[in-house]
């Protein structure tokens, strides 16, 4: 296994790649645990239910033309489609992209404080299938 350090990850949202601005991505995929336990039983039985994700990203916020807050801004209340993947090296079995649609429902332009970066932490639901895709 190749274990390597995320200096090269790729995030495009909305067809826009917005890498040079995240600093931390998260894709996490649940499963909705559904307790099948019957009367008799002394241990939780349980099965799968519907799939859920999101996108979640660290953002460190730019507001020249052209760049991350004038992308993000005009997006809020839309679905969009995504593209994450853990190095901008083609998609492939061991560079798989993961893609799907995410709700952008927020976005927080000012996140400040005195002498420090302007970084945003946001949290995008997904909408639908989340794909991992190997070619």
């Amino acid at each position: 296994m190749a274990i390597t350090a995320a200096t090269d990850v790729v995030l495009i949202i909305s067809g826009n790649n917005i890498s040079d601005h995240a600093t931390k991505i998260e894709v996490p995929i649940t499963a909705e645990a559904l307790d099948t336990t019957t009367f008799g039983s002394t241990w939780h039985t349980r099965t799968g239910g519907l799939k859920d994700a999101s996108l979640g990203v660290t953002f460190l916020n730019d507001f020249a033309a052209a760049a991350l807050d004038s992308i993000m801004f005009p997006l809020v209340g839309t679905t969009v489609s995504f593209v994450a993947r853990a190095t901008s090296a083609a998609t492939s079995t061991s560079n798989p992209a993961y893609t799907g649609s995410i709700f952008i429902a927020q976005w927080t332009p000012l996140s400040a404080s005195v002498g420090q970066l302007n970084d945003v932490d946001v949290t995008f639901p997904t909408s639908g299938t989340v794909s991992r895709l190997t070619a």
